[in-house]
């Protein structure tokens, strides 16, 4: 079981129990979430973004216009970020209005952007990003062309000083109050991809991929 080194940063203190370093369960979580939050400092001023992402092996990528003004700051000045991810499993419900809490899987991170520019880095980048949206998708569509790909800019940041923090389980009430006449117990909760929905002007024909089925 391969661990990440706890730092400073990164060491759970507040719950200990619930600290992950476990490797395996930081990249199912990235893996599963959809969105990060990316959050940094420029010039005195604190940035909070949330944004869609990928993993490939030990780094993480984000993408975005050439124009971003936060893509270009955190690329030419390699400011360091805090990237966070949360997954939200269920609602804790307990007998008592102080014991409510959630179910959670989340992942902190600390890194530093870099900026890519092997041609064959940026394809692979935005191959898996699109095939997490949506699996099955990049063989689908138009691939980008010249234009595209000179609009677009990819951020690396090397996975290394990272953390996990997980609750599970029901709720955890004081002694005295578990012979109240209240009910508790967990709400799950789950993103669930629904029926997709057509565009309005799609062509007609065009049946929906067996990937969306």
């Amino acid at each position: 079981m391969a661990e990440f080194a706890k730092t400073e940063k990164t060491e759970i203190t507040r719950l200990p129990k619930r600290g992950v370093y476990d490797k395996d369960v930081i990249y199912a979580i990235l893996d599963e979430a959809l969105v990060c939050t990316v959050a940094y400092v420029n010039d005195g001023q604190p940035f909070q973004i949330p944004t869609g992402f990928c993993r490939i092996g030990d780094k993480l990528y984000l993408h975005g216009s050439v124009g971003s003004f936060y893509m270009r700051q955190l690329a030419e000045k390699k400011i360091p970020v805090c990237i966070s991810v949360t997954l939200i499993d269920g609602l804790v419900l307990a007998r008592s209005a102080f014991h409510h809490s959630v179910n959670y899987r989340s992942v902190v991170l600390f890194s530093n952007p870099e900026r890519v520019t092997d041609d064959a880095e940026l394809y692979n980048v935005l191959e898996v990003f699109t095939n997490k949206m949506q699996p099955g998708r990049w063989d689908d569509v138009r691939q980008p062309n010249s234009g595209e790909w000179k609009a677009t800019m990819v951020l690396s940041f090397k996975i290394e000083e990272v953390s996990a923090k997980v609750r599970t389980g029901g709720p955890k009430d004081d002694d005295e109050d578990y012979d109240l006449n209240i009910w508790a117990g967990v709400v799950p909760l789950k993103t669930t991809r629904l029926d997709p929905i057509p565009d309005p002007v799609l062509k007609q024909g065009i049946a929906i991929p067996e990937y969306l089925r």
